[in-house]
């Protein structure tokens, strides 16, 4: 930013000029001697050809109105900014007196024809917002940049989130809503989306693997299990042999569940959560068993210190993630924006939908706050000094102003010239 101390032309209430400001005060000062000259030389021509007949009394007349038309031109345009001459001439100095009018009404006009929903939307969806930001994050270099200016935002968001007012959030706030809610029709729609997915195969793949590695790997565990519920009156031979059977089959029966994944264990395990399922959402007595299940859990005196041990591990772990720039989280997220990025340019189902969610993102945010961001127009504007709102303004349009006088400088002596000719004709 230059500044510039200021001077005739630019008015004295001015300072700290951009560049762009010092570049129109410069011209506007070179219209305003360019007009002001057609007026000297008008008033020179008048003077030497006053008296004289014939062809000069012809440009006597044309210089006598080029300067009537120059001088109620100069009087029109100063009249807009100041008095002309310093003279409190009646309606002049018209900016400086109703400012705060034309602040007014210039926030109506952008609010009116700039700041509508519709206007708005076209220009958003115009500008192709979605495209040009997935071809911005289709760079991994840019991803990569989000996700480190982003990184650190995270981390202090997870350290400030945490400690007593955390846990004073959850006693005093999630735990009540927990409880006013009904948990068992909730739960019982998400098991049963669940059992239809098949999502918790999975688990019960992991669930039947493990029971056989377990009873595999530790007989004599299983074998004293099973022989404590032997008769007390048999024999021990047959208690080993008896026992030796049935870990036997019960280790063959588990690999069958293990390997067969339609095993009809696992499909009455199948048919047992959708029953579950259903009953949880419909049943009363699976209800009000599920709630009262839920109060015992909340009235549990360490729900809120467990909620909040589990969340310090997480965030642990989150923040050494979140500083490690190589690490798995930073780097999956860089390429998961780099991903979307793509999509976002691709995907003509996605990224027509984006725009539409943006579009009408805008078009809300100029309904509820348009109003708002045009009061800085007349805010601004009222703040002014009159003299120093009439310099601002004049700055930017006084240049093109001044082809007024200039106009009406050659149109005043075009028309004398005329009026003289028409004279003496008749």
């Amino acid at each position: 930013m230059t500044t510039a101390t200021p001077t005739v032309g630019a008015g004295p209430r001015m300072p700290n000029l951009s560049e762009g400001d010092l570049a129109r005060r410069a011209n506007l000062r070179r219209m305003r001697w360019l007009a002001t000259g057609l007026l000297v030389l008008a008033a020179i021509v008048f003077v030497l050809t006053h008296g004289h007949g014939g062809f000069w009394g012809y440009v006597n007349a044309a210089s006598e109105a080029a300067m009537v038309g120059a001088v109620a031109d100069w009087f029109a345009v100063t009249a807009l900014f100041r008095h002309p001459l310093g003279l409190p001439v009646p309606h002049t100095a018209i900016i400086p007196r109703r400012k705060d009018m034309l602040a007014r009404s210039l926030e109506e006009f952008v609010a009116g024809n700039f700041l509508t929903e519709q206007t708005i939307r076209e220009r958003y969806l115009d500008a192709q917002v979605t495209r040009r930001l997935g071809e911005w994050l289709s760079d991994p270099v840019n991803a990569e940049r989000v996700i480190q200016e982003a990184s650190p935002l995270a981390a202090q968001a997870l350290e400030r989130v945490g400690g007593p007012d955390l846990q004073e959030f959850i006693e005093q706030t999630l735990l009540p809503r927990v409880r006013k809610e009904p948990l068992s029709p909730l739960a019982g729609h998400l098991l049963e989306q669940v059992v239809q997915d098949k999502a918790h195969h999975g688990l019960m793949d992991i669930a039947f693997r493990e029971l056989h590695t377990w009873l595999a790997v530790h007989p004599e565990d299983v074998r004293r299990i099973i022989a404590a519920r032997a008769p007390s009156w048999s024999p021990t031979w047959l208690d080993d042999v008896v026992v030796g059977r049935i870990y036997t089959e019960l280790v063959a029966w588990a690999r069958e569940v293990d390997r067969d994944k339609e095993h009809r264990v696992r499909l009455a395990l199948d048919s047992y959560l959708a029953d579950l399922s259903r009953d949880m959402q419909h049943d009363p007595d699976t209800i009000a068993t599920t709630e009262q299940l839920k109060e015992r859990l909340l009235d549990h005196p360490q729900v809120a210190p467990s909620l909040l041990a589990v969340w310090d591990a997480v965030k642990v772990v989150l923040l050494e993630q979140l500083g490690d720039p190589q690490g798995v989280l930073r780097t999956r997220l860089a390429q998961e924006l780099q991903d979307l990025g793509h999509r976002m340019v691709s995907d003509d189902i996605l990224r027509p939908r984006l725009d539409a969610w943006g579009a009408d993102a805008a078009a809300v945010l100029v309904s509820r706050y348009g109003s708002e961001l045009t009061t800085v127009i007349s805010h601004t504007i009222e703040r002014w000094d009159g003299r120093d709102a009439a310099d601002r303004i004049e700055l930017h349009v006084g240049r093109d102003l001044q082809f007024i006088r200039i106009n009406g400088t050659v149109v005043g002596g075009l028309v004398g010239l005329l009026i003289h000719t028409v004279s003496q004709l008749l």
